[in-house]
């Protein structure tokens, strides 16, 4: 198994070498923060610091509006981790954890080569560690030698993942870009704390997922594991209503995970385990940019 130092040197000249080439250095877009460049403009929900409504905007809409900046001094990122024991599924190339380790190295060594601190909640049933922010490369090795430690042994019971919101809402004082990195194969609830979470923090959901979690193959009768519960059920994937329906289910799935994070005034990278993540962060930081452009247009109509 690699260490975190060969796996972190791995995506520095794989991934991040790359990025600095197609982005040509330009990351503001993906971090949006409290800084003084506008970032976007929303809805206000109540909590939001009046300071920062738009009132040019809430005027022409009748609507109340508050405004959203760029981060221009160093900015507090943290990484809510789900570990639970789904994250170590995976069918061809790797398992949905090692897509997790590497979305994190990248993006943390993003951030803290420029000076950025970053930490992490770590959950797998429980809250299992904090991480302190702690800028350096050092510190993303920390983060790695963490994230790379054999699976948490089995816990009874579903993921909740609205412990792990709930757990940083306690831990996260300050104004923080936060990233929620997940399969969100959870019991419901969680939905109306990120709603909550998000009036405070920048939050960007990561749902991480592999094929055959969407698309159910047709190899014949075989048997499949709850990874959360341990529950076998034997199935035919032969029949093609069952996998249509299965079909249908991870759709229905995927939609509300989506419509989640648009409640929440939150943007959502879905990451799949047969995804480039050069190619991925790329279309996401673009997805950015445009959202950035289009509310300094609005913002500046009169």
């Amino acid at each position: 198994m690699p260490s975190a130092e060969q796996v972190l040197q791995r995506l520095e000249w794989q991934v991040i070498r790359l990025l600095d080439g197609l982005l040509q250095g330009d990351y503001r877009s993906l971090f949006f923060g409290s800084g003084l460049d506008l970032a976007g403009v929303r809805e206000y929900e109540p909590g939001d610091d009046i300071r920062y409504m738009d009132w040019n905007i809430t005027a022409r809409l009748s609507v109340p509006y508050v405004r959203q900046y760029m981060e221009d001094r160093e900015i507090n990122a943290w990484f809510l981790l789900d570990l639970t024991p789904s994250v170590d599924f995976g069918t061809r190339t790797r398992t949905k954890r090692d897509l997790l380790v590497e979305f994190v190295g990248v993006v943390a060594r993003l951030l803290t080569r420029r000076g950025n601190r970053v930490g992490a909640l770590l959950y797998t049933g429980r809250l299992e560690g904090v991480v302190r922010c702690r800028s350096g490369r050092l510190q993303v090795l920390r983060l790695l030698n963490d994230l790379m430690r054999p699976p948490a042994a089995r816990r009874s019971g579903l993921t909740d993942l609205g412990e792990l919101l709930e757990a940083a809402r306690a831990v996260i004082a300050r104004r923080s870009l936060v990233f929620v990195v997940s399969d969100f194969i959870s019991t419901p609830g969680w939905e109306r704390l990120l709603r909550t979470f998000g009036r405070r923090h920048d939050v960007v959901g990561v749902r991480i997922a592999d094929i055959a979690e969407e698309e159910l193959p047709d190899v014949g009768g075989i048997f499949l594991e709850d990874a959360e519960t341990g529950d076998q059920l034997f199935v035919d994937t032969s029949d093609g209503g069952l996998r249509a329906r299965f079909r249908q289910l991870a759709d229905q799935r995927k939609q509300a995970v989506s419509e989640a994070f648009e409640r929440a005034h939150a943007d959502l990278l879905a990451l799949s385990t047969e995804d480039d993540l050069v190619a991925a962060i790329v279309r996401f930081n673009a997805l950015r940019k445009e959202r950035r452009r289009v509310a300094r247009a609005a913002a500046a109509l009169p």
